[in-house]
């Protein structure tokens, strides 16, 4: 039988899924049948949760139970809290929140529960918690003072609340809920891979999560949003954007924030969005140079390399003026994301095949002691 090798699998089909799809042909991200840059600019985060979960758009009474069920599940055991006081000042913020989704564990009643029902309620608490480690964590870690969930504001608003400690306007709001519907689900990229790879041998959605953040921690998967804002930030100035980017071409250096696996010759289409969040935001708040830099730079790689920004590049800026810590930013993907993943664990779950691939054996044969 003729076997054959795709190196990192490209072209590959690893499931079936009703969750998502990328159809790059006609420049369009489906989720449950919705494109997500008309869902990002008509509804709102909670509504995309509920349709992940249930197969359709929530009804106004259905869209305030889920909101109420996830304010239910703000907060933390202080044991997680805890945690963080004991690990290193210098530990990666991706680790301190692999390390408290773990201790969190511990403290869900169902966590060998693998039946629809269970997970479902596993989703909700974890979507209602995995905000309180990302701000609490970095809080914790960097000596700042908590600041509890308010159960009176919104989900997107309370978690841009537990960072910052001021409740953000409604545009402010508005433009940190789109980031978190456009992070929220993206078909099967190595983190929601690696989630489905360890929930198909019945592990719980926890340890699935984990391995996920583990994932997203790599350079080339998570982590693009904060070297472009470092990249904003070592530029300074639209003058100094394309000779910058300039430089670190001829040196060989990878341009964070451009190319895609998927979008090989064509634009991400979040990556629009934000470019739009990012210009609005900027409106209200100044700072016009920051959105010159990204469009020198977004017309610099375009001329040179043919390169395309993805979602990362226009997300940073905009994390940037919502006052989000930089360090900050991989772990709020992940915290968008955790949607999209737990819904795939589910589908796992409910419908396993335990994956185990073979391998193109290049070493040697035939040798004896």
């Amino acid at each position: 039988m003729t076997q054959h090798f795709f190196p990192g699998l490209d072209g590959v089909i690893a499931c079936e899924t009703r969750l998502s799809y990328l159809d790059v042909e006609h420049e369009e991200i489906v989720i449950r049948g919705y494109d997500l840059i008309e869902l990002s600019r008509k509804m709102k985060y909670v509504d995309l949760v509920y349709l992940l979960l249930n197969e359709n758009l929530p009804l106004p009474e259905e869209r305030a139970e889920l909101e109420q069920e996830l304010r239910d599940a703000y907060g933390l055991p202080e044991e997680v809290l805890s945690v963080f006081k004991l690990v290193p000042p210098a530990t990666d913020s991706m680790d301190a929140l692999r390390t408290g989704i773990s201790v969190l564990a511990g403290f869900d009643p169902e966590l060998d529960n693998l039946s629809p029902d269970a997970n479902r309620r596993k989703t909700i608490r974890l979507l209602g918690k995995v905000p309180s480690i990302v701000a609490g964590g970095y809080r914790a870690m960097n000596k700042k003072p908590m600041v509890p969930a308010r159960k009176d504001l919104g989900y997107s608003a309370n978690f841009l609340y537990m960072i910052t400690g001021e409740a953000p306007s409604p545009s402010e709001e508005a433009a940190f809920d789109q980031t978190l519907m456009v992070y929220a689900e993206h078909e099967m990229p190595n983190s929601t891979f690696t989630a489905r790879v360890i929930a198909s041998t019945t592990a719980d959605m926890y340890g699935a999560l984990t391995g996920a953040v583990a994932s997203l921690k790599g350079k080339l998967h998570g982590g693009a949003n904060e070297a472009v804002m470092e990249m904003l930030l070592e530029a300074g100035t639209p003058d100094n954007m394309e000779r910058l980017i300039m430089s670190k071409l001829k040196n060989k250096e990878r341009i964070m924030g451009f190319g895609h696996r998927v979008y090989m010759k064509k634009a991400d289409p979040r990556a629009l969005l934000m470019k739009e969040a990012l210009l609005a935001l900027i409106e209200e708040k100044g700072n016009r140079q920051l959105y010159e830099m990204c469009v020198i730079g977004e017309e610099v790689m375009k001329r040179e390399k043919g390169l395309y920004p993805n979602l990362d590049y226009y997300a940073a800026p905009v994390y940037y003026l919502l006052g989000i810590p930089i360090e900050l930013y991989t772990p709020i993907f992940l915290a968008a994301r955790t949607i999209g993943i737990c819904s795939h664990v589910m589908e796992q779950h409910a419908n396993n095949r335990l994956f185990r691939p073979r391998v193109h054996y290049l070493g040697p044969r035939g040798l004896h002691l």
